[in-house]
């Protein structure tokens, strides 16, 4: 395991240059394989997980879910104030930003962005959620890429770019999951339930936090600084692939469940197999809610 840890890590550093020393010895940064082999177990839990639930009771975990979403909300503020006000004070530069030029706003950085990289591990648990509850149709495609990437990528960006231009996507994300996890801890309550309406634009405004992560990355290719070049292209692949996938669940949850109703009320409905709901049907046979998709 050391003699693959150590090889994993030389060849990271031969393709991406020397490490940021400001982060060694910070948890889990050291070594690749930590993160490596939680992204494994989750992708097993993913794969076995419905298997072992099948001729299970699904867990209704009401109580855990308020309390799990509402710490996720508070990290979320936590982590976007720390970050606005570390950007701030570091005067940076919203076109190009490197990682050594912001003074001690850097460090406030690089120790809010390792909480950003932890929150990746714990947001493992939306997935495990959905296969307690047996909502299965919530494990999808983009459900799992998204989860499964992001520690990994994260864990590179804190061993090289800690800092700088890495900001932006981290605060327009870390606002999102402040909206998107309060609504999820309210929707935790059934008598909430009926008050809930801002779904879809919670899913809006992650399409919009792609397009100004892309827009934000590109400058720093336009208008370089020392930021390393390769991440900039890498960040603006991985938002094309996020959009791509998010503007397809958008079509496929919003767009189709419009004409569904649509042909409901004109009296030619299609048989629905009720995975809309991402509470299962024992729980709520009324008032089914939409996919959760991050």
């Amino acid at each position: 395991m050391e003699f693959l840890d150590a090889t994993i890590n030389s060849y990271s550093e031969i393709l991406l240059g020397p490490r940021d020393p400001r982060v060694k010895g910070w948890l889990l940064l050291d070594n690749y394989m930590p993160t490596f082999i939680f992204s494994v177990l989750y992708l097993l839990i993913v794969w076995m997980g419905p298997k072992y639930m099948q001729n299970k009771q699904p867990y209704s975990c009401r109580g855990i879910l308020v309390v799990y979403n509402l710490g996720l909300t508070l990290l979320s503020f936590y982590m976007f104030y720390e970050l606005v006000t570390g950007v701030w004070e570091g005067g940076y530069n919203f076109y190009c930003q490197d990682t050594h030029s912001g003074g001690d706003a850097d460090m406030k950085i690089i120790r809010v962005l390792w909480w950003y990289y932890f929150s990746k591990l714990i947001e493992f648990m939306d997935t495990f959620f959905f296969i307690l509850r047996k909502n299965n149709h919530q494990i999808t495609v983009l459900h799992v890429y998204h989860h499964a990437s992001m520690l990994n990528i994260w864990w590179f960006v804190m061993n090289w770019v800690p800092c700088g231009h890495s900001y932006f996507g981290a605060t327009l994300n870390s606002f999102i999951h402040v909206l998107m996890y309060s609504y999820y801890g309210l929707s935790a309550i059934p008598a909430m339930r009926p008050y809930l309406w801002w779904k879809k634009y919670i899913t809006q405004g992650q399409l919009v936090q792609f397009v100004l992560t892309i827009v934000q990355t590109s400058c720093g290719v336009v208008w370089p600084c020392s930021f390393p070049m390769g991440w900039l292209y890498f960040q603006i692949c991985y938002m094309i692939s996020l959009i791509t996938l998010f503007t397809n669940f958008y079509i496929q949850t919003y767009n189709k469940a419009s004409a569904r109703r649509k042909d409901y009320q004109n009296g030619s409905a299609l048989v629905v197999n009720g995975h809309t709901n991402s509470f299962s049907s024992h729980e709520n046979n009324v008032k089914p809610r939409k996919q959760r998709k991050d």
